[in-house]
């Protein structure tokens, strides 16, 4: 009831800007919250896609050691006197990424393919990426998973996706140590990276690209953009108000103070106003009516 009485005694310029006030303020929390989202999925999108372009070249590398490298080489794996490490895909893959790595901009974008049980230790999955090779392996639907994740180089996007043994010659190596190559029980040992089954998954695919400079870019341009929209804002409702003032509300004043002059016999008093608009055609019925009160008056004084 308050308001209702404080809003009532409000003048007209006073209730415009109160108006224009409340319209911007929504208008710059609207334009803000949808332009946040905008700049975040664009953001996100940026990093999904760098990350599906690495991920797409790590199984390009592997795909290439499998055709291509591992007929030319095998033949050798049983008769050299060390384990030949390029017959394998992971070995491939990780030492071309490596090779990526070794230019400073790339160097906080990681690959592993994250194991539980691995011949080389350097792949075994740490507890974050065991949890996601025992979600591809209770959810077999599952292709990929996405999400954020914070390391010591700081906060990156990582894309995963199951490794699972489709072809019988991987179990020469990973089946039984009696029927893995000489030259392998050497260089890794009998303990580790035996036991796999054809159609297991054992590993998890995982390809990290840092995010946070990419989302540290998308709030700066939103801090900027905010700001330009907020001037822009101020300039507009300035210039409303300026506006509104000079042609509707002095015009206004001015048909009040005649009218009050006019309210205590003042009958000299003009409503001058040469605009053909609303407030010219209030001023012409002013006119009119302050003419019919002259007439009238004059009609009761001479009655009188």
């Amino acid at each position: 009831m308050l308001n209702k009485i404080t809003l009532k005694n409000l003048k007209i310029g006073a209730k415009f800007n109160l108006l224009l006030i409340l319209v911007f303020i929504i208008s710059i929390l609207g334009s803000g919250v949808a332009l946040s989202s905008v700049l975040q999925g664009r953001a996100q999108n940026e990093v999904a896609s760098q990350a599906e372009i690495l991920i797409q070249m790590v199984n390009a590398v592997r795909n290439y050691t499998q055709n291509r490298i591992i007929p030319l080489l095998e033949a050798r794996v049983d008769t050299n006197p060390t384990f030949i490490p390029e017959v394998i895909p992971t070995f491939s893959a990780k030492e071309v990424f490596e090779n990526f790595r070794k230019n400073p901009e790339y160097s906080n974008f990681f690959h592993k393919d994250a194991t539980l049980n691995p011949t080389n230790l350097a792949d075994k999955a740490d507890s974050f990426e065991t949890q996601l090779v025992e979600r591809f392996r209770n959810e077999p639907n599952t292709l990929e998973i996405t999400g954020f994740r914070t390391l010591s180089e700081g906060e990156v996007f990582y894309i995963a996706r199951p490794l699972k043994i489709t072809e019988q010659r991987c179990l020469r190596c990973h089946s039984t140590p009696d029927k893995a190559p000489k030259s392998q029980l050497i260089t890794y040992g009998l303990e580790n990276g035996y036991g796999w089954q054809l159609n297991d998954i054992v590993s998890a695919q995982i390809v990290s690209v840092p995010s946070e400079d990419i989302f540290t870019n998308a709030k700066r341009t939103w801090i900027w953009i905010m700001g330009l929209l907020i001037a822009i804002f101020a300039i507009v409702l300035f210039l409303i108000n300026f506006l509104i003032k000079k042609y509707v509300i002095q015009r206004i004043r001015r048909i009040e103070k005649i009218a009050q002059k006019v309210s205590i016999g003042d009958m000299n008093a003009d409503f001058e106003e040469s605009s053909k608009d609303e407030i010219g055609g209030l001023a012409e019925a002013f006119n009119r009516m302050k003419a019919s009160l002259k007439i009238a008056m004059e009609m009761l004084n001479n009655q009188s």
